[in-house]
């Protein structure tokens, strides 16, 4: 039995092994939270694999980010760092000269990945990465970027934050604990057909429970961003800021949430194209999504009808209707309002995609 139990290990490890660069995504573990990223072999696939071959290794368990500029960029993976006894001078000076560089059009936007090189020394790229933070235009074409942030950015930017001396050298290294490699997460339905698409949402608020019909012939795209934000947990939390009696209740804002917490389903979260119809109409109990001037600026931000607003037909996009808990407008009709802001906090308990 133990023979085959190792056989049976060894079989995942080789199939973990096997997966390709663009299916997985880097998982590091700091002394400041976690942020997860994902790679572009297709930008630079040998810097791809060689921080992947590392990761397995565990070479940057132990290392650190040594440099740091505010809201800027930080700077890790230096394997000197792994002993605290390494002189400041020395820091960011190991790890380099591993390997040519590979530069592509993947500009050094917020969120990317690239690697340290030595100055004015073509090919000397290595261990050592940086993250990006703001754009950093200045650098294009001239690192060799290979991924970008999907998860955590909220964590890069505490690290960027961390005192430093005017070297930019941070004061007390920002640990990485561990770096390991899971199977990249997958957007929640993206491949479902509109049949399948015909699903409910229960919604429990502050002030009870609502059960949302979707409709994709309504608006495919925008029914599958609301099952997308439910599935994942990306609504809870989130609060009711306006209430125009008669009108709208709208929720659903990602800066609603209690400290402004970000979430690991803001990857997936993008602004969504219009989806109009004339002939739907938004009467008390429809379910559409709220949006600025721009007609394809929809993201998260949605809205319950508590009244008919024919003006409303063929300018927003209406995906669902509420089936159950009709009573529950009502309830939210008789809050106490400041204009339009709600007096007490009423948010979103939880949002849950119902079984089939």
């Amino acid at each position: 039995m133990k023979s085959m139990r190792v056989l049976l290990l060894s079989l995942l490890a080789s199939a973990a092994m096997a997966q390709s660069p663009a299916d997985l995504e880097a998982v590091v573990t700091t002394d400041l939270g976690v942020f997860r990223f994902e790679f572009a072999p297709d930008k630079a696939p040998k810097h791809v694999q060689h921080f992947i071959d590392l990761a397995r290794k565990g070479f940057y368990d132990g290392s650190a980010f040594h440099r740091v500029v505010a809201y800027g960029i930080i700077q890790g993976g230096d394997p000197l760092l792994k002993d605290a006894k390494t002189p400041r001078k020395l820091w960011g000076t190991g790890g380099l000269s591993q390997l040519a560089g590979e530069f592509s059009d993947l500009k050094h936007e917020r969120g990317v990945v690239s690697t340290v090189s030595i100055p004015g020394k073509a090919d000397s790229d290595g261990a050592q990465f940086f993250i990006c933070i703001a754009p950093q235009p200045s650098l294009d074409g001239k690192f060799s970027a290979f991924g970008r942030v999907n998860e955590g950015m909220d964590v890069v930017e505490k690290i960027s934050q961390s005192a430093n001396n005017a070297d930019g050298m941070v004061e007390k290294p920002v640990r990485i604990v561990k770096v390991t490699l899971e199977k990249k997460k997958v957007e929640p339905f993206v491949t479902e057909t509109v049949e399948q698409l015909k699903r409910t949402v229960t919604m429990k608020t502050t002030v009870g429970t609502i059960k949302i019909q979707m409709e994709p012939d309504w608006a495919p795209n925008h029914v599958r961003n609301f099952l997308k934000l439910a599935a994942s947990g990306w609504l809870n939390g989130t609060g009711f800021h306006r209430i125009v009696k008669g009108f709208v209740v709208q929720g659903g804002m990602e800066n609603s949430r209690i400290n402004g917490v970000g979430h690991p389903a803001d990857r997936w979260v993008r602004p969504l194209n219009g989806e109009f119809r004339k002939d739907v109409q938004h009467v008390r109990g429809v379910v559409s999504m709220a949006r600025s001037d721009d007609p394809n600026s929809a993201t998260t931000s949605f809205f319950l009808m508590l009244g008919a607003a024919a003006h409303l037909d063929g300018q927003y996009s209406a995906f669902g209707r509420i089936v159950e808990g009709m009573e529950v407008l009502d309830a939210f009709e008789k809050e106490e309002v400041n204009g339009e802001t709600p007096k007490r906090r009423l948010e979103i308990i939880e949002a849950v995609v119902d079984p089939i």
